[in-house]
């Protein structure tokens, strides 16, 4: 049997991989403190929970529209309207299978083989997948910790090629936790207007800011708010698609459920891809979501969120007092980038050694990029405050047997 060269050429997801040596860890009785994967300890809103277990005394799920539920599209949009003082019509809005099938919409509505699509280093490394699966050339452009491990308008246009497509840019940043600057954003947004290209800005993580005092409220109100959806700007409304997705502020991973907001004009194209593709997202957690935008769910996300701050500055000074350098401070999500250059070790030597010795998973650079890959090493910091204390303590014992 010959598999395609899409399916032989693509590289193991080295996040789930350690999972699985964390697991044959555990099956021997081993303790292991996983801090590799992003995925929020919290879960859905007791509303959502709530939700579903009502659905299921009528359990009538039927297909949906491709698009999603009409309801679901519209909570949504009023959700861009109260949390980011931003109007969408709701008929821009597509649910999706998971943040994963709105970008496989987004990349087979937009790129054709032989496309270049420029994505920044270190970055999600499915995001480039997607895109490399319908035949887009991707170019990494290596980042700087002085610009946030972001791209720059400079950097996009010096790294644009005459098969150049479009941007891909996540914001807040996995693995960084890092956002662009918006009006850098908006630069790169006009600069691929103006010469026929598409943005695509991957926004999961842009509600889970990580401070204490980025409020609903703020977000709306600061025009100056470092988190803010690329959608407040009217002028790339034509060219620009966002993703999100239920999963981290709402902490919804395993539900499936995410959506993209696309141009009016695209919205019959990724309907016809959604049709033939997915049919539809599941009527289940469509109908579960629906409550995730009640006052309870989005009072007790905003809590969560909030626990994450404050998990944030313990990790923070934790890695600082061990010796471990963050060379930019995150703006959202739940990582620490953290920078291992110093030990001696490269990446996966360090996570190997770190798993092996004192069972904590960590994720390696190499996930994530190539331009200094093998000098920086992600913890996640989704999960709870004495995991994460035992995982630090572990972690200092390692860095210190180094010395």
């Amino acid at each position: 049997m010959k598999f395609a060269s899409r399916a032989t050429a693509i590289s193991p997801f080295l996040a789930m991989a350690y999972g699985e040596k964390a697991s044959a860890l555990e099956k021997q009785g081993k303790d292991v403190i996983r801090l590799n994967l992003g995925e929020p300890d919290f879960g859905a809103p007791e509303p959502v929970l709530a939700a579903m277990k009502e659905s299921l005394n009528i359990p009538d799920f039927p297909y949906t529209s491709a698009l999603g539920m009409p309801e679901l599209r519209e909570a949504i949009a009023r959700f861009y309207e109260t949390k980011h003082g931003v109007k969408i019509s709701p008929s821009r809005v597509v649910v999706t299978a998971g943040a994963s099938g709105a970008l496989l919409l987004a990349s087979a509505a937009l790129v054709e083989p032989g496309d270049n699509v420029i994505l920044g280093d270190p970055s999600y490394p499915c995001n480039r997948r997607f895109l490399n699966a319908f035949g887009a050339e991707v170019t990494l452009v290596p980042t700087r910790s002085e610009d946030n491990f972001q791209l720059t308008a400079e950097s996009v246009a010096d790294n644009w090629k005459q098969n150049t497509k479009g941007v891909l840019i996540a914001t807040p940043a996995n693995p960084t936790g890092t956002a662009i600057d918006i009006d850098e954003l908006i630069k790169i947004g006009e600069y691929c207007n103006a010469n026929g290209g598409f943005l695509i800005v991957d926004e999961i993580y842009l509600d889970l800011s990580l401070s204490i005092n980025d409020d609903a409220s703020q977000s709306t109100s600061n025009k100056n708010a470092k988190l803010r959806t690329v959608l407040a700007n009217d002028k790339l409304q034509d060219t620009v698609v966002v993703i999100n997705s239920f999963s981290k502020y709402f902490g919804m991973t395993g539900w499936r459920l995410g959506w993209c907001v696309v141009p009016e004009v695209m919205t019959p194209i990724v309907e016809k891809l959604a049709q033939n593709l997915f049919i539809c997202p599941s009527t289940l957690s469509q109908k579960a979501a629906l409550a995730c935008f009640t006052s309870e769910a989005l009072a007790q996300c905003e809590q969560n969120r909030i626990n994450l701050t404050k998990r944030a500055s313990f990790v923070f000074n934790a890695l600082e007092k061990i010796g471990l350098r963050l060379d930019a401070q995150p703006d959202g999500a739940f990582y620490a980038f953290i920078n291992i250059k110093h030990t001696g070790l490269s990446a996966i030597e360090f996570c190997d050694a770190l798993l092996s010795q004192h069972h904590v998973a960590l994720t390696p650079g190499n996930d994530f990029g190539e331009h200094n890959a093998d000098h920086y090493v992600r913890l996640s910091f989704a999960t709870d405050m004495d995991r994460l204390n035992e995982g630090l303590t572990r972690l200092a014992k390692f860095v210190k047997s180094l010395n």
